[in-house]
């Protein structure tokens, strides 16, 4: 008797301590990949006919497929909202700006902005960052990445106007570490970058780290991998996806080896849609790469959370989340209570974005959103004797629910309203048939939204650095994003 007491008593004490479903360990690893220029018409998870992307699907199949996830149509805006919580009106980094080739002291100045990477910092985290940055000019800034909060770094430096070989991120890269920059000889870039973050990880495994990856791949120039030789652009391309599958693999496998994968929050996803220069085939519709539109195809963005200890295989979710919540959610899974606002010196600073920690926990949870945000379509930003500035004082953006889609003009009005469910490709636009209470009901909640944006979106924030020789004189009209 004395032996079953002692059994019962042992398990009625851990049936009280176990956690509950909606319950999450302590600080668990965290890494973020992004990917660079490209859409759902690219992975086979989400209807792809074109492509297979065995390694992504396998992380969804095992974790969550998000399908109403915005970012920004283009690259600065995108990581600028990732990083700062913030929407590009408020962050001002409405454009993409490309600061190591067009400089005129522009930068990312985080003692002026939120900066995600410096918070995960101070809440204990082990930090990486891999891969592409642009927001800030290394040669002026060598400290840029750990001021951010970045413990360890490897990353193309972007195009750096008078140094012709930091345009070279794939064959023979150029890349940026603590030991400085310099060519990689007979290496492809995007091993490079992989190769440092399984060093990282190897010595890192007693403690909790963050591995921010934003690869260089699949941006233009289209190229040869070392896996495959095309022809053409769009073999080329399909090279580049098949590549960036591979690696998504490599990472998994490194935190298996490590044996840390159960424990580590991956979140897969890209930063905005293919390239204008290919087209592919998504459930029997070709869809051209909508980078640069705010088209369902450049802003609802491929979006996968996988974590074995805490995520039920096979899940998809309709929730809302756009990239501002980045930053409240890694806050939120990393143990530190999400802020609606940050003080940066004696200014307060709003966050925009709101924790979904509650979706990946509870299969039942939707997240706290009522509408998702995307803007930023297009180069129309001018260097000033101000600096950079934005061409108009409002930009054009989209706001979504589940089902309606709002487009807004550059003077705050509606001019497109489409129903994304039943016309997925928007090809009816619904203003001036609104005649039923649902459509009316949803287009009321959307334009509301309008009344509560800041008339005049701001303009980058940033303390100027000093003029370098290299800075050029860059308007709205010469600015080239192919490159």
């Amino acid at each position: 008797m004395k032996h079953l007491s002692l059994v019962l008593a042992v398990l009625c004490l851990l049936s009280c301590t176990a956690p509950s479903p909606t319950s999450a360990p302590a600080q668990p690893n965290i890494v973020l990949i992004l990917v660079d220029d490209l859409g759902k018409e690219w992975i086979s998870s989400y209807g792809a006919q074109d492509i297979q992307t065995p390694h992504i699907d396998a992380l969804a199949d095992s974790g969550i497929r998000f399908k109403n996830v915005y970012g920004m149509p283009q690259c600065t805006p995108t990581r600028l909202s990732i990083l700062t919580g913030q929407y590009p009106f408020r962050h001002g980094w409405v454009n993409h700006w490309d600061v190591p080739r067009w400089g005129g002291g522009a930068h990312f100045d985080e003692t002026m902005n939120p900066s995600i990477g410096l918070q995960l910092k101070k809440a204990g985290y082990s930090t990486c960052i891999a891969g592409k940055w642009q927001i800030d000019d290394f040669r002026v800034e060598p400290d840029a990445l750990t001021r951010n909060g970045f413990d360890e770094f490897c990353m193309w430096t972007g195009y750096e106007t008078g140094i012709e070989a930091s345009a070279e991120r794939y064959k023979e890269p150029y890349l940026f570490t603590k030991e400085g920059a310099k060519t990689y000889e007979g290496r492809f870039g995007p091993d490079v970058l992989v190769d440092f973050i399984e060093s990282f990880i190897q010595r890192h495994t007693e403690e909790p780290f963050f591995v921010y990856y934003p690869m260089v791949l699949t941006h233009t120039p289209l190229i040869n991998t070392p896996d495959e030789t095309a022809e053409d652009n769009l073999g080329k391309h399909k090279a580049m996806v098949r590549y960036t599958d591979k690696l998504t693999g490599r990472i998994v496998d490194i935190l298996e080896a490590e044996g840390v994968h159960d424990n580590t929050i991956i979140i897969w996803t890209t930063d905005n849609g293919t390239t204008g220069q290919v087209s592919g085939t998504r459930f029997q519709q070709l869809v051209k790469g909508a980078k640069m539109r705010t088209w369902e195809a450049g802003t609802c963005m491929p979006f996968i959370i996988n974590w074995p200890a805490q995520i039920k295989e096979g899940r998809v979710s309709d929730a809302l989340i756009d990239f501002t919540d980045f930053y409240p959610t890694l806050m939120d899974l990393a143990g530190v209570e999400p802020v609606e606002q940050i003080a940066l010196g004696n200014v307060i600073e709003l966050i925009d974005g709101q924790s979904f920690k509650k979706v990946l926990l509870d299969p039942e949870a939707d997240s706290s959103r009522d509408w998702i945000l995307s803007m930023g379509g297009g180069n129309r930003a001018k260097l000033t004797d101000a600096g950079v500035e934005n061409e108009y004082s409002f930009r054009d953006r989209v706001l979504r629910n589940k089902q309606y889609k709002l487009y807004v003009n550059t003077s705050g009005e509606p001019d497109h309203f489409f129903d994304v469910i039943n016309d997925p490709w928007e090809e009816n636009n619904l203003i001036g048939q609104i005649n039923a209470d649902e459509l009316q009901k949803n287009y009321d909640l959307l334009t509301a939204v309008i009344k509560t944006f800041p008339k005049t979106d701001n303009d980058p924030k940033y303390k100027p650095n000093p003029p370098q020789d290299w800075d050029v004189e860059i308007t709205a009209k010469s600015q080239s994003w192919k490159k």
